[in-house]
């Protein structure tokens, strides 16, 4: 008798019968399987890492920085004038809380100023932006331009005359003169906001005043808080000047230094004021980052 090959018919479904099979597929490792009677595992897929967050908006370098610093020049401020010898003229303009005073009246004239500008400066570009008004805006913005290009010196100087000395002559002169920046960033921004989006909110069913709430202002909200930022700094240096007409603030530290002559008076109004300028913009910043639709940030 022949001996059968091993490639005959009979004999290799003999040896698949043979073969053990796993009962179920419980008794199966994970990812194995059978195709044709071979046992194939499945590559295991590594695990997707998970999805990064957002980026922190505001970072501990942008909240640390300029604080510590502007805390650093204070102190470096504060030891160099307790360190020198003053004479009677210019203890008598540091002492009695006087620094105190004019710093506080100083930040008075700016806050109240600044909100003004606000109240005044923000609906009047949104009504300039509007169809019914639009011809108007060029008109409106040549006054804000006359109030900006007024010395402002030349500006207290005129409204003395008609309102007289006092603290809200001052801040009426630095209402004229800071509202220029948030009117024309305001309709800049809002003029800037492609007709496709106002157009797709009308067709959706939104009003006039939900598409202006909605969709205009937050698009426009970069603009028009780089806006307030300019006019917060420019109030701070304004407010030196109420010191002419009778508003106080770090502008009378600063005038008596000069008039007396008399350089650690000056040094100190002086930095007192740049460091109120810079913590004004710092906070500002934070506001505008803050404030920006996350949407509209720049990555």
């Amino acid at each position: 008798m022949t001996p059968k090959s091993p490639l005959d018919p009979e004999s290799s479904r003999r040896a698949r019968s043979e073969r053990p099979l796993p009962s179920s597929d419980k008794d199966r490792p994970p990812g194995e399987h059978d195709v044709k009677g071979h046992a194939f595992r499945d590559e295991e897929e590594e695990p997707a890492p998970p999805p990064a967050g957002p980026p922190r908006r505001i970072t501990w370098r942008k909240l640390v920085t300029m604080p510590l610093a502007l805390v650093v020049v204070l102190v470096v401020t504060y030891l160099w004038i307790t360190n020198i010898t003053l004479d009677s003229i210019a203890r008598n303009s540091l002492s009695g809380g006087n620094v105190q005073l004019r710093w506080w009246q100083h930040v008075r004239l700016t806050a109240i100023s600044t909100f003004w500008v606000l109240v005044i400066a923000i609906p009047l570009g949104i009504a300039m932006t509007r169809r019914r008004l639009r011809r108007g805006a060029p008109v409106v913005t040549a006054f804000a331009n006359i109030g900006q290009a007024t010395p402002a010196i030349g500006l207290l100087a005129l409204l003395v005359i008609w309102l007289g000395i006092g603290p809200s002559t001052a801040i009426i002169g630095m209402v004229i003169y800071a509202v220029l920046p948030v009117f024309s960033n305001t309709v800049a921004g809002l003029k800037a906001i492609e007709p496709n989006l106002i157009e797709a909110s009308r067709g959706i069913g939104m009003s006039a005043t939900g598409t202006l709430t909605k969709v205009e202002l937050p698009l426009a909200v970069p603009l028009i808080l780089a806006g307030v930022r300019t006019a917060l700094v420019l109030n701070v240096g304004t407010a030196t000047l109420a010191t002419f007409v009778g508003g106080g603030g770090l502008g009378d530290l600063i005038t008596s230094g000069i008039q007396t002559q008399r350089m650690p008076v000056l040094v100190l109004g002086s930095v007192l004021t740049v460091v109120l300028a810079l913590l004004v913009d710092w906070l500002a910043s934070l506001a505008e980052v803050l404030l920006t639709p996350r949407g509209l940030e720049v990555r």
